[in-house]
């Protein structure tokens, strides 16, 4: 559920849209021209998602965008026009809405776009999330630290050989071509050939095998590529 704001001239359009947004699960508030939603937005609790008409007197959808952008007040705006005009989606993209949909239009349309702007919107205001630790057998690698353990032994790796051990442990069993690992080791367009995923594989053994002479997990497929081998 998401609390939004319905502001239209049109008392018709406006009830409809009340009842259709209700029936979704919203709580919603309304306001019959752009002055009174202005009102609203500056003394009512906070909003998730205001849907405007453009073409209002007085206070128009531009200008409410303009105001609530000033203010420096970040809710999603969609933006109702009865011109299907790149000049006025242009301009409602300059003054800070979030999104179009012209007149006349599908309820079932508006909700769904309606829905899409609340799922960006939580998105953008969600905690990014850490890499998760990789634990595999005796290996355990953290990606926010850069740290690798064997046999809860640290082991010294380069950013590449980190990322690179990374891409096969978190699909152990899946084989990666040279040029997948060397995509996803070095994350540049530096030109590389992909054989130098041998040398980085080489290095990687050797110091696993200081801690243990047996190690065998990354293995070789013949003309394919690596893997990390399944326990």
């Amino acid at each position: 559920m998401a609390r939004i704001l319905l502001i239209d001239d049109d008392p018709s359009l406006l009830d409809i849209l009340l009842l259709e947004f209700e029936d979704a699960g919203h709580d919603v508030c309304s306001a019959r021209d752009g002055a009174l939603g202005w009102q609203r937005l500056k003394n009512d609790p906070p909003y998730d998602l205001v849907v405007s008409d453009v073409n209002m007197p007085g206070v128009d959808g531009f200008s409410l965008c303009r105001r609530v952008r000033e203010a420096g007040l970040v809710v999603p705006i969609l933006l109702l026009t009865g011109r299907d005009t790149e000049v006025d989606e242009a301009l409602g993209l300059e003054l800070g809405a979030d999104d179009f949909v012209t007149k006349p239009f599908s309820t079932r349309v508006l909700l769904a776009r309606c829905s899409a702007l609340l799922r960006r919107d939580a998105m953008r205001r969600a905690p990014p999330q850490k890499p998760a630790t990789v634990t595999l057998g005796d290996l355990s690698l953290d990606p926010e630290r850069m740290e690798v353990r064997y046999q809860d032994v640290p082991v010294d790796v380069t950013v590449t050989e980190f990322r690179l051990l990374e891409a096969l442990t978190r699909r152990p069993g899946v084989v990666f071509s040279r040029d997948r690992l060397l995509e996803l080791a070095r994350g540049d367009d530096s030109v590389v050939a992909p054989r130098i995923i041998d040398t980085y594989v080489r290095r990687l053994r050797r110091k696993f095998e200081l801690v243990d002479a047996s190690f065998s997990a990354i293995d070789t497929v013949v003309g394919a590529g690596y893997r990390w081998r399944e326990r």
